[in-house]
């Protein structure tokens, strides 16, 4: 395989599910195989982002509360931020773009978790990102009760602390909903499984793209029963 045009690649996910051990296990790849790589993560990768990024994410931010149109107009600034700045300048210059949430994190968190009107969130998207959408998808999927279970005490969000199960449930399910809007764009993988095993299939999935050798599947590959 060899390098070519910079493509985009987001890697989406519940919480807990792996997307940045994940993440920098493809970069890794990536960088083996020859290719330039950026990676990157959504709230942050610029200094607007990261401190958008405390403001979003820490259980004590030093705000008052925020409600979800509030939350996705913040992750739209720090996202336009980073399209700006560092991922439509990467791809210029041909380097592939690795994310760790893009835009379809707010549609599931804001919009299908917490009732935010999706075409109000799609026009917010596309006024931030100029329509920029990426070239692969890969969705890491799991149950909720799994994957909450894995975020350690020190690593739980606003998000897990605020929000309840059937929070994370509609989370989830507007994830799989979403690929199945897309099948061309989005790859659906288990998360249940091992690192290795995880990173591998990702790997093979990343590979085809890159090769043009991807086909569309014929329906996305999940189950949303735990």
């Amino acid at each position: 395989m060899t390098g070519g045009n910079g493509r985009f690649i987001t890697i989406e996910g519940p919480d807990g599910s792996g997307k940045t051990t994940q993440v920098e296990a493809l970069a890794q790849r990536l960088r083996a195989a020859g290719i330039g790589v950026i990676v990157t993560r959504e709230p942050g990768g610029t200094r607007l982002g990261e401190q958008l990024r405390e403001i979003l994410l820490a259980r004590h931010g030093g705000v008052e509360p925020t409600d979800a149109l509030t939350d996705a107009l913040l992750f739209e600034a720090a996202r336009r931020q980073l399209v700006r700045h560092v991922i439509r300048p990467a791809l210029a210059d041909g380097t592939t773009v690795v994310c760790g949430r893009y835009s379809d994190s707010t549609l599931a968190y804001q919009g299908f978790g917490a009732g935010v009107p999706l075409d109000t969130l799609r026009e917010l998207d596309e006024a931030a990102t100029d329509g920029l959408a990426p070239d692969l998808t890969i969705l890491l999927d799991l149950p909720v009760e799994l994957g909450l279970q894995r975020k350690g005490p020190d690593d739980t969000t606003r998000f897990e602390a605020e929000h309840d199960v059937d929070f994370h449930r509609r989370v989830r399910a507007g994830f799989l909903t979403l690929a199945g809007e897309e099948p061309h764009r989005f790859r659906i993988v288990d998360a249940t499984r091992s690192v290795d095993e995880v990173a591998a299939e990702i790997w093979a999935l990343v590979e085809s793209v890159l090769a043009g050798t991807a086909s569309e599947p014929e329906a996305p590959r999940a189950r949303i029963s735990p």
